[in-house]
């Protein structure tokens, strides 16, 4: 697809001035965002919709899960990573040296050695999603799964898992929940990006009577984009695109269609 056959509502694509980046603003200076707020004039606000929580040892502790009744560890983000360890930390508990770890990404495998010998131990990666571990995981199917993760996940791995006929367990460690943003005076901004539906129902909790009207609403990846639809908002912009895989590169093709550039 490119930007010539990107199909927009028309009657909404009116001039974009201000974006809403429900997201922490970049480090990094040279940020993409930062290079299109320059390149189009545009007023760029950043402010995180949700934040991560841990769960408590105690709260923890009720959900009666013996983590070295397992013999393998599934990770599927940084935080999922923290929020484990943290727990077995304050459990004063240390992993057998035989601990198989499935991890979603490179990255994410990389990220261990925070808390471990990564040289020493056995660790299994995946490409970029958590249907790359699949595979992986079949191969070890006589393992005992234990799957850290929110409050808020994927349906993925649990539907795989059980389909498959193996042994998981989900340890609820961590929380997703809203950040207070009723300062922010939402009607002002001409497009708000998503990034999750946890980040789509956090605007309705932060503001009930919420409006849509002119706002235009960007959503990457389908299930934000669902949501959006979900909730009773319009979705105009959906990332990511084959010729724009970055939010950044789907708002500058529709700020170039609704700018006249």
């Amino acid at each position: 697809m490119s930007d010539t056959t990107t199909k927009y509502d028309q009657e909404r694509l009116t001039k974009v001035e201000s974006i809403l980046v429900t997201q922490s603003r970049p480090a990094d200076e040279k940020s993409p965002y930062f290079e299109m707020a320059s390149r189009y004039n545009l007023k760029i606000e950043f402010r995180p919709f949700i934040q991560i929580q841990g769960v408590s040892f105690k709260d923890f502790r009720k959900q009666k899960i013996n983590i070295l009744d397992h013999t393998a560890i599934i990770f599927t983000s940084r935080n999922a990573v923290d929020h484990f360890f943290r727990i077995c930390q304050e459990a004063k508990m240390e992993m057998p040296a035989d601990m198989k770890y499935f991890c979603v990404t490179e990255q994410t495998a990389n990220y261990l050695q925070k808390y471990i010998v990564i040289r020493k131990r056995k660790i299994f990666t995946g490409n970029k999603t958590a249907a790359d571990l699949f595979d992986l995981i079949r191969k070890h199917k006589t393992e005992k799964f234990l799957f850290p993760c929110s409050n808020i996940r994927g349906n993925d791995i649990p539907e795989f898992m059980d389909t498959s006929g193996l042994r998981l367990t989900e340890a609820v460690m961590y929380e997703t929940v809203p950040t207070d943003f009723t300062d922010l005076d939402i009607q002002s901004y001409d497009v708000i990006a998503f990034f999750s539906p946890s980040g789509v129902n956090a605007l309705k909790q932060n503001f009930p009577d919420f409006q849509q009207n002119d706002i235009r609403m960007a959503a990457f990846g389908p299930t934000t984009a669902r949501a959006i639809g979900e909730a009773g908002f319009i979705l105009d912009i959906e990332a990511p695109l084959p010729n724009a895989p970055s939010m950044t590169g789907a708002l500058e093709l529709y700020i170039k269609k609704a700018n006249n550039l």
